[in-house]
């Protein structure tokens, strides 16, 4: 409410501030463009000038012995292009492997554009990634080969080069390439340059060598096809969509006409693809199938590789339901398969990211929850021995490398904070205490790199508030070698900034602890009560509670402690923090639910508990799933929360994916009570605050579907709210020029109009 005005204004004061409220509404992010006080952050500065970006490493990657690494720089004779170049590990001498001007084309002014590369497995020749393109997931482009015995560069795929290439790798042998081209899989002779095509069925529904929208999502794969060890067989996935529905999404503004977007995307108790592995030898013929059990198109293969030799596969077999991962070989001679290992749970399992074979291949690395944490199991072939290697109460969150010589697993958890990470490592045959590598004392997030021989690592650590550095270190003893990125002026900036006080803490909801963090305001006076906004997420694949540097996110905060307010997050149970499988599953069959209650329950203790937080405005904002508990919460909890601003939300979980919703709540035909009670859009009629909902029409991942069906809802209701659309962005709402500054103008300035900034006296 606004305090009415005390006298009137004359007539000629009318006419000026008529004409001044004309020009903030059509200007309404305009900022002051005189002399900025450097301490305090402005919106140009962290969205429209380059001052707040850290420094890049580009595509870092080690050499196969671990005694050197590569990686694409700058390059200081063609500003705007890169270099590649090699640093020994040792010594940290430079060395250039191909120059910008070396791939400057005859006839061309300009040299190509290197945005990846791979070294062969002889080290004698570089894989190119040119002229890239993303759409979806996937990154097309052209591909080239540079001989660097020979100064030699060539296309891959012809000299039409198509940008229709995806995925090439060497084969082991560094004789061929492999690639995919609009859905069918090719080698090339990188002898004769002869092209091989694998398969020929490839079509808009039958996808070879890579997967479909909802993989790509979901299990993080792209790649779908692996080299056998001795080089003469390809294995592959393929899916057939053609039972799967079609969603459509409408691109309205690169033409005249609009034009459709057709995605096959499977929802909830929908069709999903048909899934199948198979295996072709490198000069083409038919391929033959593994003999997988089950409906494919009801069973997931979320991870295949070769075993470690040329004649068997291994691959993780997962039900629809996502309760039972089962570990499985397959022979490439019969086809026939086994299974050597099962992992089941109540809830959910998640697929295994690699499988380390250990002593040659009669033992492999398989992380479990079966004891009720995230623990690392050595296991024999036959599957019927596991050995665990980390126990105790606590989650490893991930493996960072295997030094099978010296004996000893390294990885990374945090047993005491799971709000930070550390490396650790334990020996192989299970004897031993754990050993911490991370230094004592250093508090933070501090994520690894190891080298093939784990001698090396490239190490980042950072905190809350505070940038990242980058250094390569010497392990076990952590002894740093040499910086890679120090940040060093990003650091100096943000400490000059002007900060209120800023903590992490626990908030406890009635026998359970949350984490939590608080940014308080500049001259921060606790006597005061002032405006908090949550930042949530609350789902199981993340959470918000991490000590780390969080980048534009944070210093967005920053900026709205600097106008005055209280900035909070709180991680609920059920998000994916390492507190234990009881903690993350509590979620199962109620997601939207338990979370919501739970973050209500902690905003009500935080009011109890620090007087200094008002709780007549209280506000919350997410993206995404952070999107949908921003609705939840407005909706279900309305005279708790009076401003709430939902970036892409999920507002219907039957419009989500099948993959991911079905994960957590099961179909709708099982579930149908948690789907109805989880979606917000089942309680829109309740809104009684300010609610700003924004989304990208062009949005593959949470559709736009979600915030019309909102709209639909929050009209039957007659209930006032904002709306802004992005046409053709996508999830992250980032394309187009001037976007994610004009996206947290829009939040900064609906957030003062609607939750004003400030303290007042209790």
């Amino acid at each position: 409410m606004k305090p009415e005005l005390k006298n009137a204004l004359p007539w000629k004061n009318i006419i000026v501030a008529f004409f001044a409220t004309l020009f903030l509404a059509v200007f309404p992010f305009a900022e002051n463009t005189q002399e900025e006080d450097q301490s305090l952050l402005t919106l140009d500065r962290l969205f429209s000038s380059p001052e707040f970006k850290g420094q890049v490493l580009y595509s870092l990657k080690w050499l196969k012995d671990g005694s050197a690494y590569m990686r694409l720089e700058d390059s200081n004779a063609r500003p705007g292009e890169k270099d590649l170049v090699r640093y020994d590990v040792e010594s940290g001498k430079r060395t250039m492997v191909i120059s910008s001007e070396q791939v400057l084309l005859p006839g061309k002014l300009h040299p190509l554009r290197i945005d990846d590369y791979e070294l062969s497995p002889n080290e004698q020749m570089i894989l190119l990634l040119t002229n890239s393109q993303r759409v979806f997931h996937m990154t097309f482009g052209d591909y080239w080969i540079f001989d660097l015995a020979k100064n030699e560069l060539w296309p891959i795929g012809g000299s039409s080069l198509p940008q229709t290439l995806t995925l090439a790798t060497f084969s082991p042998d560094s004789k061929k390439v492999g690639y995919v081209s609009e859905n069918n899989l090719f080698v090339e002779d990188l002898g004769t340059r002869q092209i091989i095509p694998l398969t020929s069925d490839g079509s808009e529904q039958v996808i070879n060598g890579s997967f479909d929208y909802v993989y790509e999502e979901e299990f993080f794969i792209r790649n779908g096809y692996r080299w056998s060890p001795d080089s003469q067989t390809i294995a592959y996935w393929q899916l057939d969509s053609t039972a799967v529905p079609t969603f459509y999404m409408i691109n309205n503004t690169d033409s005249l006409y609009p034009r459709l977007i057709p995605i096959k995307f499977p929802k909830p108790g929908e069709r999903n693809s048909s899934c199948r592995i198979g295996f072709v030898g490198i000069r083409g013929g038919e391929t033959r199938w593994l003999e997988v059990p089950g409906d494919p198109s009801n069973n997931y293969i979320p991870q295949m590789d070769w075993d470690g030799n040329s004649k068997e596969l291994v691959f993780q077999h997962l039900n629809r339901a996502q309760n039972r991962n089962e570990l499985m070989l397959g022979d490439v001679t019969t086809g026939q398969v086994r299974s050597i290992l099962t992992d089941s749970d109540q809830t959910w399992v998640e697929a295994v990211p690699d499988i380390c074979w250990l002593e040659g291949g009669q033992k492999f690395i398989w992380v479990s929850e079966r004891d009720g944490w995230r623990h690392v199991y050595l296991a024999s072939r036959s599957g019927d021995k596991m050995r665990l290697l980390t126990s105790g109460s606590f989650d490893v969150e991930s493996i960072a490398g295997v030094d099978e010589k010296n004996g000893w697993l390294y990885y990374t958890a945090s047993p005491e904070n799971p709000t930070q990470r550390y490396l650790f490592r334990t020996a192989l045959d299970g004897r031993g205490k754990t050993e911490r590598v991370t230094p004592e004392g250093e508090e933070g997030t501090h994520v690894y790199w190891l080298s093939p021989c784990s001698r090396w690592a490239v190490y980042t650590y950072s905190r809350f508030g505070v940038p990242p550095v980058t250094n390569l270190v010497r392990l076990p003893e952590h002894k740093e070698i040499r910086a890679l990125a120090d940040n060093r002026q990003l650091r100096e900036k943000v400490n000059y900034l002007k900060k209120g006080p800023a903590e992490f803490f626990r908030i406890d909801i009635g026998g359970v602890l949350l984490d939590a963090w608080s940014m308080r305001p500049l001259d921060f006076d606790p006597k005061k009560k002032y405006p908090v906004l949550f930042n949530v997420y609350g789902e199981p694949w993340g959470s918000t509670v991490t000590d780390r540097w969080e980048g534009d996110e944070y210093l967005w905060h920053l900026l709205l402690t600097q106008k005055g307010y209280i900035v909070m997050s709180v991680d609920n149970r059920g998000t994916r923090v390492p507190r234990g499988r009881a903690w993350r599953k509590s979620i199962y069959r109620q997601v939207g639910i338990l979370a919501s209650a739970e973050q209500a329950a902690a905003v009500r203790s935080i009011i109890r508990q620090f007087s200094f937080v008002d709780e007549e405005r209280v506000g919350v904002w997410g993206w995404s799933g952070g999107g949908a508990m921003t609705l939840n919460l407005i909706f279900r909890y309305p005279d708790l929360y009076r401003t709430g601003m939902a970036v892409a939300p999920v507002t219907n979980q039957r419009f989500y994916n099948s993959i991911y919703q079905e994960r957590y709540m099961g179909t709708p035909e099982s579930n149908p009570e948690g789907y109805e009670k989880g979606s917000p859009v089942t309680f829109a009629g309740q809104l009684k605050g300010h609610l700003l909902v924004v989304h990208g029409t062009g949005d593959d991942n949470v559709h736009f579907q979600n915030t019309e069906s909102l709209v639909n809802e929050l009209v039957k209701h007659n209930k006032p709210f904002t709306m802004m659309t992005y046409p053709n962005r996508s999830h992250g709402i980032w394309e187009g020029e001037n976007t994610t500054r004009h996206l947290y103008g829009l939040l900064t300035d609906y957030l003062i109009q609607n939750l004003p900034p400030g303290p007042r006296l209790p």
